[in-house]
């Protein structure tokens, strides 16, 4: 039996495609773009569970690039770190040195052919939903979202590239030809050099600061958080927690729990970021020199 449309006389019938479109509602007007705001999003345990450099290694390890041995001592070396909470001046600056001087002579093209594999392999289903929502709604509002982190900027340009945001602030190896110096361009994407970072790219790109948003899950960027109109702490660590508390600031907790153990997934602050540059560097150099 067919059904018809009843208005003062039979008529054609109305296909479910035309019934589906009279009753769509009016799209939403997107919002106007805004050239003078931006969000910026540390990655480590904030955009992504666990470190960022340590999924890379992981990823050479599979590749028999790197010992699982070798493996397991830096994600040893970071948990002692996150356990001491503290950094020593004199150990990042040995392990600066180290960094990125095995790399000297390497391709920066494998570096990226390989970041671009490991992420689609062990680090996509790292990341935090809840985080990537807050990224999106910035961009949704016409927005800039860039990713800041002590990562190698090729990885952090990888990251960036496949969650679909703007770019990435990262820590920069010197390169010549294509290929890496083994020296950086200027020091660690860390701490203070994370605000000096954003604070560039906004006279850059002509943002004003004070309409801009950063999140981060730990203390140490503090300076980064501060540097803006809207910080924001995202699976805090205590500190950051306490601050957040004091100031007022929006806190967002996309754990499962309260207290969350990643013993083989450790956080990479500080030290656990450098040495994770340092395991990464030694599988590459073994990689080239076989």
């Amino acid at each position: 039996m067919r059904l018809f449309w009843q208005r003062g006389k039979e008529e054609d019938p109305v296909s479910a495609g035309e019934a589906a479109a009279a009753a769509a509602a009016e799209p939403e007007p997107l919002p106007e773009p805004d050239p003078t705001a931006a969000a910026f999003f540390d990655v480590d345990n904030t955009m992504m569970r666990g470190a960022s450099i340590y999924y890379f290694a992981r990823g050479l390890a599979s590749r028999k690039l790197f010992t699982m041995r070798d493996l397991a001592m830096f994600a040893w070396g970071q948990a002692a770190f996150r356990l001491r909470g503290t950094e020593n001046a004199e150990h990042i600056g040995s392990a600066k040195e180290m960094a990125l001087a095995f790399v000297a002579g390497q391709k920066v093209d494998d570096l990226v052919r390989l970041s671009e594999e490991i992420y689609d392999e062990v680090m996509a289903d790292r990341i935090w939903h809840g985080t990537r929502r807050l990224a999106l709604q910035h961009l949704d509002s016409g927005q800039q979202v860039w990713l800041v982190t002590a990562t190698p900027v090729e990885v952090a340009r990888t990251i960036a590239h496949r969650l679909g945001l703007t770019g990435a602030l990262g820590t920069v190896a010197e390169t010549s030809g294509g290929v890496y110096t083994g020296r950086l361009v200027g020091n660690l994407l860390h701490g203070q050099a994370k605000a000096e970072a954003i604070r560039a790219l906004a006279q850059r790109e002509g943002l004003d600061l004070a309409r801009c948003s950063a999140y981060s899950d730990s203390v140490n960027d503090l300076p980064m958080l501060t540097a803006v109109g809207y910080p924001h702490a995202v699976n805090p660590d205590p500190a950051l927690r306490e601050h957040a508390k004091q100031n007022g600031w929006p806190v967002h907790d996309f754990r499962t729990g309260r207290k969350v153990t990643m013993v083989a997934l450790p956080a990479a602050a500080g030290m656990g970021a450098l040495a994770g540059g340092v395991a990464a560097g030694i599988a590459l150099r073994r990689h080239y020199r076989s």
